[in-house]
């Protein structure tokens, strides 16, 4: 994969400060899993206009910890976008994976299971979200938007009477994950087409069929602690690159962000069952079976195969009450 940068190239930011002075941006959030690469191919194609308008750019927030079958799904949407103009501008904050491990310096926290010395159980509050995809994909906007950029990169405020409209892929059956709490700043408005649409993830996966994509995966990091037994399972038997990073980052963050600087009472895995992931039974998945495991709190209804992760709609929401409750969310 190219490499990618903090803010979008001076040609595409010319480009979009361009648009922006003359009418509000169009733009999607791109994840590069089913919904948004849906929403993407409609742009491109033209299949639904009045929905889904011909996009000014796309923006791809890289927290250079994704599956390999995200970045190689990522190639063939950027041949998708060039071939209708909309530019995608692919940002990072740097590497989630790197900025987890290092010994000092800053750091966003993940939510990583934690066993505390007394046997209690809980998790990490989760930060990585915010500091990876949303806070990157915030600056793209302001900085399309024509805000100053000073020379270390900071991007200021948007002029008065700029606006951006953000289309985010969550469909139809994922009303929940939408939360009116998660307004972008006053200058731009979330968008959910695929809702207007009322096509549901299973419509979306139909129509990625019909031009070749039916393996599109799901994008969250490879070592996602909100991940299901069931993406752990296919990672194991069918990415097994994949599975050895998630396997090395969970050994190696077992007493938690080294740049915390307070020691962890007790140790952290990546497995909401809270052993080591390559020794933890992710065949097991009936609720039976994890309500004997779990105690007085059962995850037994946690997703099995839980959504991508997307900026405006973490996997933490969805996670039911009694395991929102042992997370701290």
């Amino acid at each position: 994969m190219k490499s990618v940068s903090v803010l979008p190239s001076r040609k595409q930011l010319e480009r979009l400060r361009d648009i922006s002075r003359t009418r509000p941006l169009s733009l999607g959030s791109l994840g590069a899993g089913v919904q948004s690469s849906t929403l993407l191919l409609m742009s491109a194609l033209g299949l639904a206009p009045r929905e889904v308008p011909r996009y000014d750019a796309v923006i791809f927030a890289d927290t250079q910890f994704e599956p390999q079958a995200v970045y190689t799904h990522l190639a063939v949407l950027e041949e998708i976008a060039r071939s209708a103009d909309i530019p995608l501008i692919k940002v990072t904050a740097g590497s989630i994976r790197h900025d987890a491990l290092k010994p000092s310096g800053h750091y966003a926290a993940m939510p990583l299971h934690i066993l505390g010395e007394d046997g209690r159980r809980g998790m990490i509050k989760r930060q990585c979200t915010e500091e990876y995809k949303v806070k990157p994909i915030k600056r793209v906007v302001r900085a399309a938007l024509g805000a100053p950029i000073d020379g270390d990169g900071s991007v200021g405020r948007v002029p008065a009477g700029r606006y951006a409209y953000q289309d985010i892929g969550f469909s139809a059956d994922e009303m929940r994950r939408v939360k009116d709490d998660e307004a972008p700043g006053p200058h731009s408005e979330l968008i959910y087409p695929l809702i207007q649409l009322k096509m549901t993830r299973e419509d979306c996966v139909n129509l990625l069929s019909e031009y070749g994509m039916e393996n599109t995966p799901k994008s969250a990091c490879v070592a996602c602690p909100f991940s299901g037994n069931a993406r752990w399972r296919a990672m194991r038997d069918t990415q097994p690159d994949d599975w050895a990073a998630a396997i090395e980052f969970d050994e190696k963050i077992r007493n938690g962000h080294p740049a915390a600087g307070t020691p962890l009472r007790g140790q952290a895995f990546v497995h909401r069952s809270r052993v080591p992931l390559a020794e933890a039974n992710i065949d097991q998945v009936t609720p039976r079976e994890w309500r004997d495991r779990q105690s007085a709190i059962s995850i037994a209804d946690y997703e099995e195969d839980p959504p991508g992760c997307s900026p405006y709609g973490c996997r933490r929401t969805e996670i039911p009450k009694e395991a929102a409750i042992e997370a701290g969310a």
